[in-house]
């Protein structure tokens, strides 16, 4: 195998397709990547795999002999990465080949450089979907969901549903929905030509958050324009961008009855401009409690007026107030100021309403432009 190419182009492609390399592979192979190169198309792939997401891209070079191996993709990179701007030789003698391993020579302007790889034949393939649903998505709507509902998904492994987005979708629009327990983010984005987008029943699959965020990192360098291919079977997903392909499990079990935990009806209602209430959330936040995170919001009606404050035994106490309109009787009701600043952050609008019943009961954030979103947040209770 030999090819050339520019050294940026190398190195972006492999910085891609490494986050899908194992930080404990399993097998030694899994810790390298895929390198296929094909003399025909002039085109190199590259694939990385830790058995459960598998990234591949391909890229144009000057092929000169077609061939496979795997190279280690951690050595690799640390290479690539700090080579000059220029182009870069790979050649892989065949004849070489001692057993599994290969040795793969890199010669670049600055120097020449040999590292240890193994055969292909080693590698696992990646899953492909022969029968399964096929569901084409602009990148805009998947995109502008991600952004408003990954965060809200949960880190806890125990509860494995939770660590994914619940995706939806029907002919109209995708909904995106996140959840740890604690806070829930609802978010519906509208298919404006329903015939590209060739959802005709309406579907739905839990996708695992780091799968989403590989996702969200291939969409940030690609055109709006674009269109994602979705396919879908009982195990397993398959995003297609162009030469790009994102392949993971997704995951099993009923996602919760989220609509049920949303209310319909509220006492309370707060409109505030959101990036004022994010910044004194994010200065009274230093002096929160390290143990609970906790931030008291003050709603007084006759003031117009809402008070933030925050108090911690070992650090001191800080407070803000700030106008808001506001209808419903004055109250006093405490949240993580963590799970508020994340929302704000993924709400898209210049101001947000706050919608809530009594203290210990749900309270809804929501954007009065822009984008349909429900930031659902359970309050912590106030100890007197």
């Amino acid at each position: 195998m030999k090819f050339t190419c520019a050294q940026n182009e190398l190195n972006t492609n492999l910085s891609l397709v490494s986050r899908a390399v194992p930080s404990r592979p399993t097998h030694p192979v899994l810790a390298n990547v895929l390198f296929v190169a094909d003399e025909e198309k002039g085109e190199i792939s590259l694939t990385a795999f830790d058995l459960s997401l598998g990234i591949k891209t391909s890229f144009q070079a000057t092929v000169s002999e077609s061939g496979t191996v795997t190279l280690p993709a951690k050595l690799l990179t640390d290479i690539v990465s700090r080579l000059s701007d220029g182009e870069i030789t790979l050649f892989v003698d065949e004849q070489d080949n001692a057993e599994e391993q290969t040795l793969a020579t890199l010669t670049s302007i600055s120097g020449r450089f040999q590292l240890r790889g193994m055969q292909a034949t080693e590698f696992p393939q990646l899953p492909s979907i022969e029968d399964g649903e096929i569901i084409i998505l602009p990148i805009t709507a998947l995109t502008e969901g991600l952004k408003a509902s990954l965060f809200a998904a949960s880190t806890d492994e125990t509860k494995q549903v939770l660590t994914g987005v619940h995706l939806t979708g029907t002919p109209d629009n995708l909904e995106f929905a996140a959840t740890d327990g604690h806070r829930l983010s609802v978010v519906q984005t509208p298919l404006e030509d329903a015939e590209t987008s060739n959802i005709t029943q309406g579907f739905g699959v839990t996708i695992p958050a780091r799968t989403l965020r590989e996702l969200e990192r291939i969409l940030s360098v690609n055109q709006t324009t674009d269109l994602v291919t979705l396919r879908v079977d009982e195990g397993q997903i398959i995003f297609e961008l162009g030469d790009q392909k994102l392949t993971s499990r997704k995951l099993e079990g009923a996602y919760p009855a989220y609509q049920q935990l949303i209310p319909k009806k509220f006492e309370r209602s707060v409109t505030l401009e959101r990036k004022r209430l994010l910044s004194s959330l994010e200065r009274v936040a230093v002096l929160a409690d390290q143990k609970n995170n906790l931030v008291k919001f003050s709603l007084n009606g006759d003031k117009g007026q809402l008070t933030l404050s925050v108090e911690s035994p070992d650090l001191g106490s800080a407070k803000e107030s700030m106008p808001a309109e506001m209808s419903g009787d004055d109250t006093d009701i405490a949240f993580n100021v963590k799970y508020l600043m994340d929302g704000l952050k993924a709400l898209p609008a210049t101001h947000v309403q706050m919608q809530l019943n009594e203290s210990t009961q749900p309270v809804i954030f929501s954007p009065l432009d822009g984008l349909k979103m429900t930031y659902l947040v359970m309050p912590v209770q106030i100890r007197s």
